[in-house]
């Protein structure tokens, strides 16, 4: 079995230490940092599988290292913040962040996290029928984790596109954010958790559906949220 590589970008050195230990034990060759400054390098230079990067660091902060990075990075970025702000959420998974963990953390629930979003990288891929989507005007090509519209790529993260991949594979059906949540971030959907919601606002204004209502994704009130198949004609 592969043994994963991690960084830990964390400044309070006790949980820095905590994590480092605990994941350890869990098969992870882990290195640590305690400010920002040399994480991008890091980051960039050594491609560790997953970095679990603490919003607030001195020198640089994880939102900046996060942007500096994404475009050279193809591993798994998972924020660590102490902020119950939606903005703050937001603004990690936009500039590339794939989940985001809220202090304190309880470590077994940050493994089960980082497990699922090794798992999407290590599913087996699909035969071609069964690993794109076609939607008139929308492509999706799960292979590349490559989205389409009008034949323009559009660009979003990893954590948005298989957002997007998995509505769009259960098309016409209201998907709860139960079902979300369970599928997308291997956890239980806990009645405040936003950031399935937050996601979809992006995917709305990433892909022009962001008019009252939406159109393209909907919200299916008391159901969760609906891809509709026939919504994507071109404008052209």
């Amino acid at each position: 079995m592969k043994q994963h590589s991690m960084l830990i970008v964390e400044d309070d050195l006790k949980l820095q230490r905590m994590l480092k230990d605990y994941f350890v034990t869990q098969g992870f060759a882990v290195d640590a940092l305690d400010d920002g400054e040399t994480a991008t390098r890091y980051i960039i230079d050594n491609q560790p599988d997953v970095v679990l990067l603490d919003l607030m660091l001195p020198v640089m902060d994880g939102l900046t290292i996060c942007r500096q990075t994404r475009a050279h990075y193809k591993g798994k970025i998972l924020m660590l913040t102490a902020s119950d702000d939606d903005f703050d959420h937001v603004a990690g998974l936009e500039t590339g962040a794939d989940d985001y963990v809220t202090k304190p953390i309880k470590p077994r629930v940050l493994l089960a996290r980082v497990r699922t979003l090794l798992r999407r990288v290590e599913q087996p891929e699909l035969d071609t029928n069964e690993n794109e989507r076609h939607f008139d005007n929308l492509v999706l090509r799960k292979t590349y984790k490559r989205c389409e519209l009008d034949g323009q790529n559009i660009a979003m993260t990893d954590s948005e596109f298989d957002l997007l991949w998995f509505l769009a594979t259960h098309p016409d059906e209201a998907l709860s954010r139960d079902k979300l949540t369970l599928e997308l971030r291997g956890i239980e959907y806990d009645g405040l958790d936003r950031t399935i919601d937050n996601k979809i606002v992006r995917l709305r204004k990433l892909l022009g559906d962001d008019s009252n209502p939406a159109v393209k994704i909907q919200t299916v009130r008391g159901k969760g949220y609906l891809f509709v198949s026939s919504a994507w004609k071109s404008i052209a």
